[in-house]
């Protein structure tokens, strides 16, 4: 399609005038265009008034069937057909006049943004510039002596015309955007002087019809003209939806790798939050988790541990007292020694913290430090009683580092001491309690390492768990009174004993209900104990918990009589029972359950339900939810109800807050710390979605062949390098809708939903080859592989285990077909130097390389995988 640019000129972003050069260019293309006009108004050529008319409503015609431009703010039409025939045909004027109107249309016909006049100015002088032009050189004719052929003009009619038309533009945008002014040109228009030339072809195809037919004729040209332009229009569709895509590829892979991050820095705060809900029980071991966490960290890394165990002991740092959930907090703070009772109950917070965090899956090993953090080194500690390097090195550094803390910090029990003297204690139970290796690295080292907690512990702020609020002279529903005003006299014997069995009765359940509201972090389960034991002290017949969310309560446990109802419910804050509770902070007896759902258009009543009782969750001055008792009966409710239920909600909240807390550490332990990708939980999940949204699903089980080789001779540093090329590499190679995760180690899985066994060669090969190209790009040579094995769903079952296993032995059988590869990879291996960004690969070693033929069956995959 030949074009005619009209490029809609962008002002600068800082003003609403064009910049001095660009307004000085204007003027001079306006001012050439005047001066061509009246230079073609002052020739006395013929004028053909039908054949102008009829030039002139084709030009304007073609000029509104226009396409924009992908790379700048501008469209192009398909007018220069009948620009080129009046050129030929008609005078100067009339040329300049149809190119002039045509122009204008072009303008103003449905444009992307409002016209302006500088727009317009702009490119109706350069139309009218350019075919004045083009009219010139067609009409010269001859160079002296020699006349000019018909078809030579044409040709250099169409070039001229084409550097008017196209060459101003790119001065324009280079002056107004600072875009390079050849770049711009080049790119955005010199492809289209080919449609110019057809544009000349032609007119000289139509000039030899004129001969014949007349100059009528012409009409035929509309037919071609419509036909060019819709192939534009298709093309240029084609190409921005690829760059679209393109771009849309690069823009998921950003946000991915964001989200990564993301997920990953929250996954930290989670634990830090975590480890802060120990410490508000805890309150004598304020500020001792980041110091044992600075501690551990900095050993490790003397040690040269590798960064999975440096991320476990990061973690297990913060979270190794979290077992202390389930010790009675009389026992955590009592101020002397504990009784051989109470150390055996306190010596279960290993045991448990590590169950608990088992649950949540970390792609690090946390657990066994915090299992085995108060072993010793001579096999009389507990949980286990292990002895020596059988005890996680993580569980030797912490538990050296943990009492060099504890020594030197205040304890209900007893002073601390200085830090030089702690340092000496430890040392001295070196080979009895703790790593003779640990400790001897920590004496050499804590003066420094001290240093480096003074920051993070006097910035760290407390919990305000020992402020006192000064507002306030009593509750909303009164102070409790003594037992003289209840009695209203003299109280009978039996009535006496009845009060102290019920009080010993009320003081037994209290007891066990904060027992239960410890023993777990499931929120549903200890919400489901507290229920059952509640109704003892307080009769009701239906319990509610709603937790705040953004402006709404949302039921986060709801049992009893009309479940249905009350799950279903989101009530604003302000509105209904609950939501004024929670706004106000102020507890409600014997209200109306109906009201909970008043601000329904709708509102079904409850009909059993006839009273309630809520109160607000929270730490007093951030109310986090509302806890409500329903019951059938009339005024069910007393003061004393109210009494106990305000008791307990203090450790209800507390208890609910720790139990959100582990859930969103649970939450986000579905990532692969170092690739970024979702890890074996991750993939586990998804794989059961995938299962039931997907009857044609293809898994397919990778193993990287050669990563041994590249960890032995480079370092595991380089190795966790490649690993997040081949990461990234797996992305790239995949499609918007696959799934690619890391099953652990260099194994990984991708998910490829809808494709069946006919498109897994070229699939694989793309995959090998991309992993390939890693190795390649970084070494210099195929230094890595990928064997695959392929599960077909739902020929291979329809059971994650039965699918990954089929995978899995398929991916075997072919690495084991593929053992003299893998030797050959290793050997080439060997012969390269460690990279490095300041020594490049030795030039020899690159040429020994290049002597090892590559073995063909390294992009081969068995068919035995296939199913």
């Amino acid at each position: 399609m030949s074009v005619s640019a009209k490029v809609e000129t962008r002002k600068p972003t800082g003003g609403g005038s064009l910049p001095w050069p660009a307004a000085l260019f204007l003027a001079a293309i306006i001012s050439l265009a005047v001066l061509s006009t009246v230079e073609a108004a002052g020739r006395e050529d013929p004028w053909q008034p039908l054949r102008f008319s009829v030039y002139l409503v084709f030009s304007v015609a073609a000029s509104v069937l226009k396409v924009g431009l992908p790379s700048v703010r501008g469209n192009m039409s398909a007018n220069v057909f009948f620009f080129m025939l009046s050129m030929v045909s008609l005078s100067s004027l009339e040329t300049v006049i149809i190119g002039l109107i045509s122009a204008v249309a072009q303008t103003l016909w449905r444009p992307k943004s409002k016209p302006n006049l500088v727009r317009a100015g702009f490119n109706a002088s350069l139309i009218m510039l350019a075919v004045w032009v083009g009219w010139r050189v067609f009409h010269i004719g001859s160079f002296g002596s020699i006349t000019i052929p018909h078809y030579v003009s044409l040709f250099l009619m169409a070039a001229a015309y084409f550097v008017c038309n196209t060459a101003p533009v790119a001065v324009m945008i280079s002056l107004t955007e600072a875009r390079p002014l050849l770049k711009t040109w080049r790119d955005t228009y010199f492809w289209v002087f080919s449609n110019y030339l057809l544009g000349a072809a032609v007119t000289a195809i139509m000039g030899a019809v004129e001969q014949t037919m007349g100059w009528e004729a012409a009409v035929c040209i509309v037919p071609v003209v419509y036909m060019t332009y819709r192939l534009y229009s298709q093309y240029l569709g084609q190409v921005v939806a690829e760059k679209s895509q393109a771009e849309f590829e690069r823009a998921q892979a950003d946000a991915q790798r964001a989200h990564a991050e993301q997920v990953s820095a929250l996954h930290l705060r989670t634990i830090e939050a975590l480890a802060l809900a120990i410490e508000a029980k805890d309150q004598t071991t304020h500020d001792h988790l980041q110091r044992v966490q600075i501690y551990s960290v900095e050993l490790a890394k003397l040690m040269n541990l590798g960064d999975d165990q440096i991320q476990a002991l990061q973690a297990a740092a913060l979270l190794h007292d979290i077992g202390k959930l389930a010790v009675p907090e009389h026992i955590i703070s009592k101020p002397g020694k504990l009784t051989r009772e109470e150390f055996e109950k306190m010596k279960i917070h290993p045991v448990v913290g590590a169950e608990i965090l088992e649950h949540v899956q970390f792609p690090y090993p946390v657990e066994p430090i915090v299992r085995h953090h108060h072993e010793r080194w001579d096999g009389t500690g507990y949980p286990a009683g292990l002895k020596g390097e059988q005890i996680p090195i993580g569980a030797r550094i912490l538990s050296a580092v943990d009492c060099l803390d504890a020594l030197a910090s205040h304890r209900q029990y007893r002073k601390a001491l200085p830090l030089d003297d702690a340092m000496a204690a430890v040392v001295k139970m070196a080979g009895i309690n703790y790593d003779p290796d640990v400790v001897e690295i920590l004496r050499r080292h804590y003066r420094e390492w001290e240093l480096k907690t003074l920051p993070t512990t006097a910035s760290r702020s407390r919990l305000s768990t020992d402020i006192r609020a000064r507002r306030g002279d009593s509750p909303a529903t009164g102070l409790s009174t003594n037992s003289s005003e209840l009695a209203g006299g003299r109280k009978e014997t039996t009535e006496f004993l009845s009060s102290i069995g019920a009080a010993r009765h009320e003081a037994q359940v209290l007891f066990e209900l904060t027992q239960d509201m410890g023993s777990t972090l499931a929120l549903d389960e200890m919400l489901s104990v507290v229920a059952l034991r509640l109704k003892k002290l307080v009769p009701h017949d239906s319990f509610a918990v709603y937790l705040r969310k953004g402006g709404e309560l949302e039921p986060a446990f709801v049992s009893g009589d009309d479940f249905r109802l009350f799950s279903s419910l989101r009530i604003p804050l302000g509105q209904g029972l609950s939501g004024w509770v929670v706004t106000h902070q102020q507890p409600i007896v014997n209200g109306d359950p109906a009201r909970e759902t008043s601000h329904l258009s709708a509102a079904p009543r409850a009909p059993k339900l006839q009273s309630a009782l809520c109160i607000p969750l929270g730490d007093g001055e951030q109310t986090m939810g509302a806890l409500g008792l329903y019951a059938a009966a009339s005024d069910a409710f007393t003061q004393d109800h109210l009494r106990i239920l305000m008791m307990i909600g203090s450790k209800l909240s507390q208890s609910i807050q720790n139990s959100l807390v582990f859930r969103r550490a649970e939450d986000t332990s579905l990532t692969d710390y170092l690739t970024g990708l979702p890890n074996a939980r991750s993939l586990f999940h998804h794989l059961e979605g995938s299962l039931k949204t997907h009857p044609l699903l293809s898994v397919l089980v990778c193993d990287l062949d050669g990563f041994k080789g590249v960890n032995d001779q480079f370092g595991h540093q380089e190795g966790d390098r490649l690993l997040k090329e081949v990461a990234n590499a797996l992305r790239r190679s995949c499609r918007v809708d696959d799934y690619v995760a890391r099953m652990g180690g260099d194994e990984f899985v991708l998910v490829l939903p809808g494709m069946n066994a006919t498109q897994h060669p070229e699939k694989l090969d793309a995959i090998i080859n991309a992993v390939e190209a890693v190795g390649l790009e970084r070494f210099g040579k195929v230094i890595v592989s990928l064997s695959i094995g392929v599960a077909l769903v739902p020929e291979d079952g329809v059971e994650q285990e039965k699918i990954i296993a089929a995978g899995d032995h398929r991916m075997y059988k072919t690495k084991a077909r593929r053992k003299g590869d893998k030797a050959r990879l290793a050997e080439t291996a060997s012969l390269l130097p460690p990279p490095s960004e300041s020594q490049p690969i030795d030039p020899e070693s690159l040429a020994k390389l290049s002597e090892i033929p590559r073995n063909p069956t390294a992009l081969t995959v068995s068919n035995d995988q296939l199913p």
